[in-house]
């Protein structure tokens, strides 16, 4: 008997996408603590991509949760299911063929290592670090602060653990570099890592 769900080929390989493109497809992927900087340098990167010629698009914590992750609650084990999702939307945006740049907290090594699995050669973990008493400090979203009086359970970095990279491609740190000098070496790191190639 035949299995119900069968996987689909495509016409088009990976060499067909990156000739239209110009580049391959890839995945880079931003941890770190709320208030860090990854959505800022997200949002910055992408723009700095798209004019350069890269066709890339952010996925991005909060956004995500208002749409495809809305459902979820920020459990233990709701954190680990919103980090699957995302990185197997990341791994089709790669496979498809784009630079898809994700900016989530996610804050277990095991769910990023999951994450890298499912987008294979393609994915780029960089940490974007910053203290706690740094991103206390800013707290654009006012989330440390409810934290702090008893308001917001399972903050990261507070009441709820979060397991920096060991090992990643790329670490920022954001406590010393500005948010210009911080694009400046993910950009840099970008463009020798996934070229633009000649246009046929």
């Amino acid at each position: 008997m035949k299995p119900l769900i069968q996987a689909v080929s495509h016409r088009l390989s990976s060499a067909d996408r990156q000739r239209h493109y110009g580049h391959a497809g890839a995945v880079i992927w931003l941890t770190g603590l709320s208030a860090a900087g990854k959505s800022t340098l997200a949002m910055a990167l992408e723009q700095k991509l798209m004019e350069l010629g890269y066709s890339c698009y952010v996925l991005d914590g909060d956004n995500v949760r208002h749409g495809l992750n809305s459902d979820l609650g920020f459990s233990p084990e709701a954190r680990t299911e919103n980090i699957r999702r995302v990185g197997e939307v990341a791994a089709l945006f790669a496979d498809a063929g784009l630079l898809c740049i994700c900016a989530f907290i996610s804050p277990y090594k095991a769910d990023r290592q999951k994450a890298r699995q499912a987008c294979r050669h393609a994915f780029h973990e960089v940490h974007v670090d910053a203290d706690l008493a740094t991103c206390t400090a800013r707290d654009p979203k006012g989330l440390y602060q409810k934290a702090n009086a008893g308001v917001l359970n399972n903050m990261t970095g507070l009441s709820a653990p979060y397991e920096p990279p060991e090992t990643c491609e790329l670490t920022i740190d954001t406590r010393e570099d500005s948010v210009s000098q911080s694009l400046t070496k993910l950009l840099d790191y970008v463009l020798h890592n996934i070229p633009l190639m000649p246009r046929a």
